[in-house]
């Protein structure tokens, strides 16, 4: 589960498990199935929503 590390300097982390990246690939694999353009792709993902669970 991943999970935010808080920077008083700036931006919060968010730290990512293995589990995390292989579900985000799979979300972003299976989003732009058969596209083959960069703006194709873009415009795809512009229409979906992406979430990572914060570690309680």
């Amino acid at each position: 589960m991943a999970k935010i590390i808080e920077n008083k300097k700036g931006r919060r982390l968010i730290s990512l498990t293995t589990d995390d990246v292989i579900s985000i690939v799979r979300e972003y694999q299976n989003a732009v199935l058969g596209i083959k353009k960069y703006s194709e792709i873009r415009e795809e993902l512009d229409k979906r929503d992406f979430y990572l669970p914060e570690e309680i």
